[in-house]
């Protein structure tokens, strides 16, 4: 029995079903939000929030993991509601999102700094695990980082070691958003092994950014789940070409370490300032998408149903199920 907590509190494994593995249920910049967007924190927004998360669970989608954590705008009292009002499964994430510099309260503050004290991301993170986040009793079940373009700098290092210890201390597997032209996936592992995180314990994420079959077969080969999950983001790869990348990893034999998702934002963003401008300027960018658009082409690049059920459903929950053996063994 593997427990995973949700917005509604824990589930068995068994219960994960058919799994979107990198979501974003809001997504904002808190501080303008707070200030200049308080038609966020309405009764009013949240149904609107649970009628849109209802698509998904038209077509059968179970589980989604929001990874939407510390610098893309987490607000757990509103992840909290709108699952009260829905009975998809949501999977809430700790973490810290930055492709270079510490946010301020953590510029000063840590080893080797002004105030110079052991890392207290690990701590904030390793409570949001085992206590609960922002007050509540409702805990974190995935781990999330990033490195993009400008690699490994100070800050994105310090907040990946964090993210390895935190694991290390709980067991929970790590979503990782990277920048697969440039590679670093492989700086992930990298890093990740040097904090003795076991590599089936990591996502990497966005991996469907890039038709780089040696690359994705090298992050394969050791032992890591890829992220093909940014469906419906057509910019510096199309669709056809995505189709082909997951085809062509099937036929050789890596279908048990894929994954799909869009990466949307489902319900909300401040980055838009509508949820209409945000349907205009990106058409394909919803949560129907690879339901509607993606499943019938990959059907028609020779992907068996039987490898499809494997991305939504096994292979999300051998994450989590090989996250909790390999924590108990240790």
């Amino acid at each position: 029995m593997t427990i995973v907590q949700t917005a509604r509190g824990p589930i068995d494994s068994s219960q994960l079903g058919k799994v979107l593995i990198h979501e974003h249920v809001f997504l904002m910049d808190m501080e303008y939000t707070v200030n200049y967007r308080p038609d966020f924190f309405t009764e009013a927004n949240i149904d609107k929030a649970a009628e849109r998360l209802s698509v998904l669970r038209e077509i059968g989608v179970d589980t989604i993991i929001d990874l939407t954590v510390l610098g893309l705008g987490r607000h757990v009292p509103s992840l909290i509601a709108v699952a009260a009002k829905t009975d998809l499964n949501i999977v809430l994430s700790t973490g810290l999102y930055t492709f270079d510099a510490m946010p301020g309260p953590f510029q000063f503050y840590g080893p080797g700094l002004m105030h110079d004290v052991a890392e207290p991301l690990v701590d904030l993170f390793v409570r949001d695990i085992t206590e609960g986040m922002g007050g509540t009793a409702i805990k974190a079940g995935m781990l999330k980082c990033a490195i993009d373009t400008p690699g490994l700098t100070k800050g994105v290092e310090r907040v990946m070691r964090a993210v390895g210890q935190a694991n290390r201390a709980t067991g929970t597997p790590i979503t990782v958003h990277t920048a697969p032209r440039e590679q670093t996936g492989l700086v992930v592992q990298q890093v990740l092994s040097e904090e003795g995180v076991a590599l089936g314990d990591v996502i990497i994420g966005h991996c469907g950014d890039t038709d780089d079959i040696d690359y994705l077969m090298r992050l394969a080969d050791k032992g890591s789940t890829l992220g093909m999950d940014r469906f419906g983001l057509n910019f510096g790869i199309g669709m056809q070409q995505r189709i082909d990348t997951i085809a062509a990893m099937v036929s050789r034999g890596y279908a048990s370490q894929l994954t799909l998702s869009h990466d949307c934002c489902i319900c909300w963003s401040d980055y838009f300032p509508s949820k209409d401008d945000y349907n205009r300027l990106m058409p394909d960018h919803h949560p129907r998408h690879i339901h509607d658009d993606v499943l019938p082409l990959l059907r028609e690049a020779g992907v068996g149903d039987a490898d499809i059920e494997a991305m939504f459903v096994s292979n999300p929950r051998r994450v989590f199920e090989g996250s909790a053996a390999r924590f108990s063994a240790a």
